[in-house]
């Protein structure tokens, strides 16, 4: 298992041909309570960048983009009913969709954690 991050504050973490997604920790932590989320639907397919989802705040709107491209396989049902959970633990229990991916060398331009890391306190 591998977890990899975007400059746009997405991690994925994939185990064989999958990837699970959601927004890093830093991120909910600029956005402030969570509020809403919306999730893409099973069976849709996307490209690297593209919009998979919105997530909204007390403090503001932002997008969730997919940090590599391929197809919905499943979503968190649960941040429907319950936003929070992406402030009380958005790289784990607050993950947005998995996805299968279609082409894994685009993980090449993905962050690892270390410079991530760097990334953020540079900020």
């Amino acid at each position: 298992m591998s977890v990899y991050f975007t400059e746009d504050h997405e991690w994925v973490r994939v185990e064989g041909d999958v990837g699970t997604v959601g927004i890093t920790d830093y991120a909910q932590e600029q956005l402030g309570d969570v509020v809403y989320v919306e999730v893409p639907e099973v069976g849709k397919t996307v490209a690297k960048g593209d919009e998979a989802g919105v997530v909204e705040s007390v403090k503001a709107a932002s997008e969730v983009y997919a940090p590599v491209s391929g197809e919905i396989v499943e979503v968190n049902e649960g941040l429907a009913d319950a936003p929070a959970k992406v402030n009380e633990s958005a790289e784990a229990d607050g993950w947005f969709m998995k996805l299968r991916l279609t082409d894994t060398s685009e993980l090449g331009g993905l962050m690892d954690a270390d410079a991530y890391k760097a990334f953020v306190e540079a900020q």
